[in-house]
């Protein structure tokens, strides 16, 4: 493989080739008695901006000619989060320096110095990824104390690139790996996060409050974090756009794990743009392809014309969700892709082996990560903390995976080392068989199904197969909304090969461009050009 600079896909986005039409506790700003951050209650709204529909390059455009300041833009975001979030619980806090950092963007623009794409752009992060200055929790009481002492690799870069770090998002407690039949987007620290859509169904998980922040416009972009579908179900089921990169592609240094075997964080964003541009930081400013791959720009120059594309159809989702991939089929074939219908091998033993795999590696990582941080310091501890505080069982009570995971074989062991191997080899096999068997660009699949009522006492609905031979091959995925079933967002997941990040993104734009399914939830406060 060679390194290549992702400047050839962020100037066609910037162009506009790519841009589409694009379809509990609560939050707070600061600890009582300080400046909480945000501007006076009769601060001017971004006129001319629409705040659904805008993507990275035209805000990028309007700072650079004077018509809008990044101050500007992070009061509407912080003015959104005080009046939308009480309804939804995606945001558990702001960044009381978010207008500061705003501020000094706003020189950077004046002189000439911008940073690039993402300086002044304001940004949300899941609260699993490491800020010196925020706590960073996992959704746990036992992690609720004192800040990490450093940020995470991935929050270095961006506030490198002169993002906004505009606070932190809700998620899944410890990134739904504690019980057995854990509640989607609930956890200790920050309640129960809703699916801005409709308020009772669930937000996925793990990345819910990212996923849901991104749907009810409460940021620009958001990082979310996936070990097995937690960036892509949050974004199918919310009717935004995420993309799980390639493992290895962005650090993991400072991200609270499960494994370091199929651990990622990504960005999740309204259109494919954005999530691009947002990737091009968080990688470091690169991406890597194999030789001979074809770069975005000679992607995008045809569009999904001769496209080859495999369609996954997973009946076990239901009817009306096959009808919208039926539907989605024929969007895509009237584009002159062809599609044809694919089953990738071997998913029965991929789902025997993942967990017992994960098990082992989450007991390693966990207490790796715990050692760095206040509070417990082994799972040991961790299982005893979650028994003595009530509050970390008000939704479900059980820490079952914990349990396993302590009783797991070593991740140094050879059963563990056999499963581990054998999961990676199918899981790639599954998909790069069955590319090669149909000269295929991409496979898609259901992202997701409708989602279901949020239960406590009955935990999730969530047995979605799409994410997994992805999230197991460390091969890079992207949701993009393909639809409604019931007014609810339905997300079509592509998939490909290693490292063909670049690859997917600039599809990912053509197949958003035709599909069109984006809309913001209709009950939500408008905020459209001069809200």
């Amino acid at each position: 493989m060679r390194k290549r600079r992702t400047a050839a896909l962020m100037a066609a986005l910037a162009a506009g080739s790519l841009v589409t039409g694009v379809p509990g506790p609560r939050a707070q700003a600061t600890e009582p008695g300080t400046d909480s951050g945000l501007p006076p209650a009769g601060a001017s709204p971004v006129r001319g901006v629409d705040l659904d529909t805008t993507t990275i390059p035209q805000l990028q455009a309007r700072m650079a000619g004077g018509s809008l300041t990044s101050s500007a833009l992070t009061s509407a975001y912080l003015r959104r989060i005080e009046a939308v979030d009480p309804t939804i619980h995606a945001v558990l806090r702001t960044d009381p320096t978010a207008l500061r950092q705003a501020a000094a963007s706003d020189a950077r623009h004046r002189h000439g110095t911008t940073r690039g794409p993402l300086d002044g752009i304001p940004v949300l992060l899941k609260d699993n990824v490491n800020t010196r200055d925020m706590p960073t929790t996992a959704g746990s009481l036992a992690l609720a104390g004192r800040p990490p002492d450093a940020d995470a690799t991935l929050v270095t870069r961006l506030r490198e690139a002169g993002a906004v770090i505009l606070g932190k998002t809700n998620l899944s407690e410890w990134a739904n790996f504690r019980a057995a039949k854990p509640t989607s987007g609930w956890s200790a620290v920050g309640g129960q996060t809703n699916n801005p859509y409709v308020l009772d169904r669930n937000p996925c998980g793990s990345s819910s409050g990212s996923a849901a922040a991104m749907a009810a416009s409460l940021a620009q972009v958001a990082i979310g974090t996936e070990t097995d579908g937690s960036i892509v179900c949050p974004a199918g089921m919310n009717g935004v756009v995420g993309h799980k990169p390639s493992r290895g592609l962005v650090s993991g240094a400072g991200v609270v794990p499960i494994s370091a075997e199929q651990d990622t964080a990504g960005p999740m964003a309204r259109n494919v743009t954005d999530a691009a541009i947002t990737l091009s930081v968080l990688s470091g400013g690169e991406t890597l392809r194999p030789k001979g791959t074809p770069g975005p720009v000679d992607q995008q120059a045809h569009g999904l014309r001769g496209r080859r594309i495999g369609l996954w159809r997973l009946p076990s989702l239901g009817p009306q969700v096959d009808a919208l991939m039926t539907r989605t089929a024929e969007k895509l074939r009237s584009a002159g892709a062809e599609v044809v219908e694919v089953t990738p091998p071997y998913q029965a033993r991929l789902a025997e082996l993942e967990y017992p795999t994960l098990l082992s590696e989450f007991h390693r990582d966990i207490n790796a990560y715990l050692a760095t941080r206040a509070g417990p310091r082994t799972l040991t501890e961790l299982i005893g903390f979650n028994r003595t505080h009530p509050a970390e069982r008000t939704c479900f009570a059980g820490q079952e995976l914990f349990e396993q995971a302590l009783a797991a074989p070593p991740a140094t062991s050879p059963e563990h080392r056999a499963m581990r191997a054998e999961l990676n080899n199918l899981s790639r096999r599954s998909l790069d068989e069955t590319m090669a068997a149909h000269h295929l660009d991409a496979i898609a699949s259901p992202t997701n199904p409708p989602a279901w009522t949020t239960d406590c006492a009955r935990g999730d609905n969530d047995v979605i197969p799409s994410s997994t031979p992805a999230a197991a091959a460390g091969y890079p995925s992207l949701s993009v909304p393909a639809g409604f079933v019931n007014e609810l967002p339905v997300g079509v997941l592509l998939m490909a090969g290693d490292h063909q990040d670049a690859r997917l993104l600039a599809l990912g734009a053509a197949v958003e461009h035709r599909l069109g399914a984006w809309r913001a939830p209709r009950y939500l406060p408008s905020v459209g050009p001069g809200s």
